[in-house]
Order: structure tokens, then C-alpha cells, then sequence
């Protein structure tokens, strides 16, 4: 007769995973010349209503945003000439425009991506779309990615 022992060796897990604040991409981000034309064009696409627009004067912008599946797409379209969107569409044209990522608490992850050495657009959080608190990465910093950090507002 032979016995075989048998341990259970659970991993432990990576220090960075255990840290780890960024915990999905929220959403991707469209620039587009006009959101009410492009909304029609996302709804055919995606075959579901746009779920909300919104304003955010703060940055120029207009947005729409869709649920596909467990991901979100928002579209934006400047509101004034001198936005952030409008330089976008002036330089690039209509088409992506940034990745969002949700952090459950975005002041730290500012702190932690300073201390890596991150260029950021927004040193603090400012009020976003969506029921949001934002950020932007730098794209410098990101091998030309522009990057959103974003967290739920609290009720």
C-alpha cells in the first residue's frame, strides 16, 4: 500500500495585486463633432438607447453614454471652442479619445501614481460626468494614452 500526502499550498497573493486601486475600465471615450447625429449612429451600432446626456460646463463638453454589456461607452462634443474636446477634434478628428478606469478611492490613487512618477493633467479630483469624481493622466505619461481615473461620487 502507498499513501501519498497531499498539501494544499495556496499562493499568496502579489503585493501589487493586494494593493492594487485601479479595479476596471469604466469606460471609453469617443469624441465627435455632433452628439445628437452620433447618438442615432451608436444606438444602430449597439442596438440600445443612449441612457443619459449631460453637460459638464466645467470642461466644454457634452456627453451621451451607453451600456454595452458590463461596459460603458461615453461620447463627448465640445461646447465652446476653446475646450479640451474642441482642440481634440481639431488635431485629431472625431474617434477615440480616452480610457477610464473606475478606482474606489481616486485621492489615493493620485498620490500613489505621483510617487511612480506620473505626469497628471489634474493634481486633484474634480467633478466629471456620470455621477463621477475625475482625473486625467498625462498622455506623456502614458505613451500617448490619455488616461481618466474616475470614482463614484458618495450619496
Amino acid at each position: 500500500m502507498v499513501f501519498i500526502s497531499s498539501i494544499l499550498i495556496t499562493p499568496q497573493k502579489n503585493l501589487l495585486e493586494q494593493n492594487k486601486m485601479i479595479n476596471k475600465i469604466e469606460h471609453l471615450g469617443i469624441a465627435v463633432k455632433n452628439i445628437e447625429s452620433s447618438i442615432d449612429l451608436y444606438e444602430k451600432l449597439f442596438q440600445t438607447k443612449c441612457y443619459k446626456v449631460e453637460e459638464v460646463a466645467s470642461e466644454g463638453v457634452k456627453t451621451a453614454f451607453f451600456k454595452v454589456g458590463e461596459s460603458k461607452i461615453e461620447l463627448l462634443e465640445a461646447t465652446n471652442p476653446e475646450s479640451p474636446i474642441a482642440k481634440f477634434l481639431d488635431k485629431k478628428g472625431a474617434g477615440f479619445h480616452h480610457v477610464a478606469f473606475e478606482t474606489s478611492d481616486i485621492d489615493a490613487e493620485i498620490k500613489r501614481l505621483l510617487s511612480e512618477g506620473f505626469e497628471l493633467i489634474h493634481y486633484t479630483p474634480k467633478d466629471g460626468a456620470d455621477n463621477k469624481r475625475i482625473a486625467f493622466l498625462h498622455p506623456k505619461a502614458v505613451d500617448g494614452l490619455l488616461v481618466e481615473l474616475c470614482q463614484e461620487k458618495s450619496a
